[in-house]
C-alpha cells in the first residue's frame, strides 16, 4: 500500500484537510496563470496604446485590468497561504498518527521473533523516514494543481491561435515522460545511496549517543568522530550527486520552457496583446508542470525510506485486549516445580546465563532450556502470555526521557497518584522523589538524568511493582545500595509480597536479598533441550 495513503488513514480529518489544501493549490495555480496572462496582455496593450497617440491613451481603459491583476494577486496569495496551512496541518496530524501506529506495531511484536532492528535503525525509521514522507504529503496538493494549471495554460495559449495551443499541449504532454527518464538516470542511484548512507549514519549515531557519557569520560570523542567520518563522507558524496542531478533537471526545465514559448510564438497568428497573453500563459503552464517534477524528484529520493515504512506497517498487530488480571501460572525450571506465589532465587556464577533466563521468561529473547509455564514449553508461549505473567526489573534499568510519573505509567493503564506513591514507598524512593522540584512530575533526561544508578534501579522496581502481574523478576535489585537502604528495601518488599501474594524470581550475588526467597535453583540445573542450548547455561553446567 502507498505509504502516503497509510499515513492519511492514521489520522481522521487529514484527508479532508488535504482536500482543502488541494482546492487552495488549484485556485492559487489558476490565479497565477491568469495573472501572468493578463499582465502580458495589459502591458502589451498599454504599450501599443501609448504608441498610437494621445487619443488612444485616453480611450484605453486601464482601470479594469489593473483591478483584475490586483484581485488575482490577492487571490493567489490567500490561496497559497491556505494551501500551506492546511497541507502542513494535514501532514503533521497524519505523521503523528503514523508514528503512533508504527510504534504500537513495533511494541506489539514478540521480541523473540521480531525484526532484527537496532535502536538506531528503529529511530531512523520513526524519525527520518517519516520526515521525508511528511514532505511528500505537504507537496501532494501541488500535483493536481499543476495539472489544472497546465490545462488552463493550454486554453489561454489558444488565444494566440489553435496551432500555439496544440504545440503547447504536445510539449506539456511530453514533459512528464522526459522528466521521468532524466530523474531515473540522474537521481535513482544517488537517491538510493543517500537513503542508505543516511540510515547507516543515523543508526550508528544513535548507538554512540547512548554511550556519550563513557565517550566523554575516556576521551574517545576524536575516535568516535573518526568512525563517523566515512559515513558522513559517503552521505555527502551521494547528496552531491543528487544536487547535481537536481541542477541538471532545473537547467533542462528552463531550456524546455524557453522552447515551449518559442513554439507558441511561432504558431501564433493573433494580435500582439493576445500573443503576449499566450506566451506568458505558456511559461506559467510549464512552470506548473515543473512542480510535478520536483515532487517526483523528492519521491525518488525517499523511495527506500518509504519501503522501510511500508515494511513496518505490514507487521502484525494484535488488537485483542489484554486481560486486566492474568491468572498466575506455575513454572517448571528443569526438574523444579514452582507454584504461583513461590519465592526463589536463580543462582550461579557471573556469566552463567541467569539474566538471559530472566529476559527469556519476560519474553525478551528466546529460551531453549527445559522451562515451562503452565505446563507449556516457554517457546510455545506467546509474547503476550509471557508479558501477562512476568514483570521484569532488569539489571540495566531503562528510563524514558520524561517525568517520573511518565516512567511509572508505563507499567499499565489506570495508575493513579496513590498507586505510584505506594510503589515508590516500597522501593524506598518516595523521600528522594519528594525532594525533587515538581516531585513526581520532575522530568528526567535521557538515561535517567540526574538519578543515580541505584535510584534508577529502584524506580525500575517501583514500575515493576505497579504492573500487578503474578510473577516479579528482579535482577540485582539492591546493586549500588548502602547496607541500611538495602535492609529497608528488603523489609518493605517482603511486606509487599506478603500482602499481594506475588511470586518472586530473584537474581542476586548479594546475600541480603536472598532472605526474601524460600529456595534456590542453580542455573546449571536447568538443562538445555535436546539439540539446543541456552547461552551461558550450557557453559555453567
Amino acid at each position: 500500500m502507498n505509504p502516503i495513503r497509510i499515513a492519511l488513514d492514521k489520522a481522521t480529518g487529514s484527508a479532508m484537510l488535504l482536500r482543502r489544501a488541494t482546492l487552495c493549490a488549484v485556485i492559487a495555480a489558476l490565479a497565477g496563470i491568469a495573472l501572468l496572462a493578463l499582465a502580458g496582455w495589459f502591458l502589451t496593450a498599454a504599450a501599443m496604446a501609448g504608441a498610437a497617440g494621445t487619443l488612444a491613451v485616453q480611450a484605453f481603459n486601464y482601470l479594469v485590468p489593473s483591478a483584475a491583476i490586483r484581485l488575482l494577486a490577492i487571490l493567489r496569495t490567500v490561496s497559497r497561504y491556505g494551501e500551506r496551512l492546511w497541507s502542513h496541518r494535514a501532514a503533521l496530524e497524519a505523521m503523528g498518527g503514523l508514528r503512533a501506529s508504527l510504534f504500537a506495531r513495533l511494541a506489539a511484536q514478540d521480541s523473540r521473533t521480531a525484526l532484527p532492528l537496532s535502536s538506531g535503525d528503529a529511530a531512523a525509521r520513526l524519525t527520518g523516514d517519516i520526515d521525508a514522507l511528511e514532505d511528500l504529503v505537504v507537496r501532494r496538493p501541488s500535483r493536481i494543481a499543476g495539472l489544472m494549471a497546465a490545462l488552463a495554460g493550454v486554453m489561454l495559449a489558444a488565444s494566440g491561435g489553435w496551432l500555439s495551443a496544440l504545440l503547447l499541449a504536445l510539449m506539456l504532454a511530453a514533459l512528464p515522460l522526459l522528466l521521468r527518464i532524466v530523474a531515473r538516470r540522474l537521481t535513482e542511484a544517488p537517491a538510493q545511496q543517500a537513503a542508505d548512507a543516511l540510515g547507516a549514519l543515523r543508526a550508528r549515531y544513535v548507538e554512540l549517543a547512548s554511550a556519550r557519557a563513557e565517550i566523554a569520560a575516556y576521551g574517545l570523542g576524536d575516535r568516535v568522530m573518526a568512525e563517523l567520518a566515512p559515513l558522513t563522507r559517503r552521505l555527502d558524496r551521494a547528496r552531491a550527486r543528487l544536487f547535481i542531478g537536481e541542477g541538471v533537471q532545473a537547467a533542462l526545465l528552463a531550456a524546455y520552457s524557453a522552447l515551449a514559448v518559442m513554439l507558441v510564438l511561432l504558431g501564433a497568428d493573433a494580435p500582439a496583446p493576445l500573443v503576449a497573453l499566450a506566451l506568458l500563459a505558456s511559461a506559467g503552464a510549464v512552470e506548473a508542470m515543473a512542480g510535478l517534477s520536483r515532487t517526483a524528484f523528492r519521491q525518488a529520493s525517499v523511495d527506500a525510506g518509504l519501503a522501510r515504512l511500508a515494511a513496518l506497517d505490514a507487521l502484525p498487530l494484535d488488537d485483542t485486549p489484554a486481560p486486566s488480571a492474568a491468572t498466575a501460572q506455575a513454572i517448571r525450571l528443569g526438574g523444579v516445580e514452582l507454584r504461583p506465589g513461590a519465592r526463589f532465587a536463580v543462582t550461579g556464577r557471573s556469566g552463567s546465563g541467569k539474566s538471559l533466563l530472566a529476559e527469556g521468561l519476560a519474553g525478551l529473547r528466546p529460551v531453549t532450556a527445559d522451562v515451562t509455564l503452565g505446563g507449556h514449553p516457554l517457546a510455545a508461549c506467546s509474547g503476550t502470555e509471557l508479558r501477562d505473567q512476568f514483570a521484569l526489573s532488569p539489571q540495566d534499568a531503562p528510563m524514558l526521557a520524561g517525568s517520573i510519573a511518565d516512567n511509572l505509567r508505563l507499567a499499565r493503564p489506570g495508575i493513579d497518584a496513590a498507586d505510584m506513591a505506594d510503589a515508590l514507598h516500597v522501593a524506598c524512593l518516595d523521600q528522594r522523589i519528594a525532594s525533587l522540584p515538581g516531585g513526581i512530575d520532575y522530568r528526567l533526561g535521557e538515561a535517567g538524568g540526574t538519578l543515580s544508578g541505584g535510584e534508577r534501579k529502584r524506580l525500575s522496581l517501583a514500575r515493576a511493582l505497579l504492573t500487578g502481574r503474578p510473577w516479579l523478576l528482579l535482577d540485582e535489585p539492591t546493586e549500588g545500595l548502602d547496607a541500611a537502604t538495602e535492609a529497608l528495601l528488603i523489609s518493605r518488599l517482603r511486606i509487599w509480597l506478603d500482602r499481594t501474594g506475588t511470586g518472586l524470581i530473584l537474581i542476586s550475588h548479594r546475600p541480603a536479598p536472598l532472605t526474601l526467597t524460600d529456595r534456590q535453583v542453580p542455573v546449571s540445573a536447568i538443562a538445555p533441550l535436546p539439540g539446543q542450548g541456552l547461552p551461558g547455561v550450557a557453559s555453567a553446567a
